[in-house]
């Protein structure tokens, strides 16, 4: 008889798998052959000089864009995101959050509102309409809206990119406390300082393929590929795409 026990010491199932994925756009092929698991753990944090295809990656990811060629596996339902400029409802914070919960077939009640907004200190701001709240407000707004859902995977998009060092740090410390409660983040960002203060791991994009994977302590210290030791010294590693 087959032993149907658990085995405790198995691998995790991944929470998002691609398999020679790849993205096209018109002639121009922004993603090429990306192959990748991403599991339950700490932060995944997307690296790259621009046009290397961070934002096409995510848009994979999250089910925005449907691969030209290749497969990518994830559960939308246990999936959030937030980019890098919000769009905010024409409502009050709270009801942005209401909104939110309703959208996703969760009780909308004050109680779970409340909730939302204390997780990102805005419960002093519940009445106040969304579109007067400064950007790095609204940015946590839009964290309090997605992490409502209850996700398994947030997707940020370089969501501090327009924020001042004050509300960096405040969005970094939601993004933080949040990994530490289970939901796996994965970020892209410009800000080398960012990725190593978040990140767990580190996926590099060069000219639309992952040309390196590695724990980010290994990343930052030695980095293996020439494009991410390009990188980290501060010079220019231009994509194609960026000449044409």
């Amino acid at each position: 008889m087959q032993d149907k026990r658990t085995d405790k010491n198995a691998a995790p199932q991944p929470l998002l798998r691609l398999c020679n994925a790849s993205l096209r756009y018109g002639v121009v092929d922004v993603l090429q052959d990306v192959c990748l698991e991403i599991s339950a753990g700490g932060p995944v944090i997307l690296m790259g000089p621009n046009g290397s295809g961070k934002t096409s990656l995510l848009k994979l990811m999250m089910g925005l864009a449907a691969p030209s060629s290749g497969d990518v596996d994830c559960a939308r339902s246990q999936v959030s995101f937030v980019f890098q400029k919000s769009v905010m409802l024409r409502r009050s914070v709270a009801a942005n959050v209401a909104f939110a919960l309703q959208a996703a077939g969760l009780p909308a009640n004050d109680k779970a509102v409340r909730a939302a907004l204390d997780r990102v200190g805005l419960s002093h701001l519940a009445q106040r309409p969304a579109r007067r709240l400064s950007g790095g407000e609204q940015q946590r707004l839009a964290l309090a809206r997605a992490l409502s859902r209850n996700p398994a995977i947030l997707f940020l998009d370089e969501p501090t990119a327009s924020l001042d060092p004050a509300q960096t740090k405040a969005v970094e410390d939601i993004v933080q406390a949040s990994a530490a409660m289970g939901v796996k983040i994965v970020m892209s960002t410009h800000d080398i300082g960012q990725a190593r203060r978040l990140g767990s791991e580190v996926l590099f994009l060069a000219h639309g393929r992952l040309v390196e994977r590695a724990p980010a302590a290994s990343f930052f210290n030695k980095p293996e590929s020439p494009e991410a030791q390009r990188f980290l010294a501060g010079e220019l590693v231009i994509s194609q795409e960026a000449l044409s």
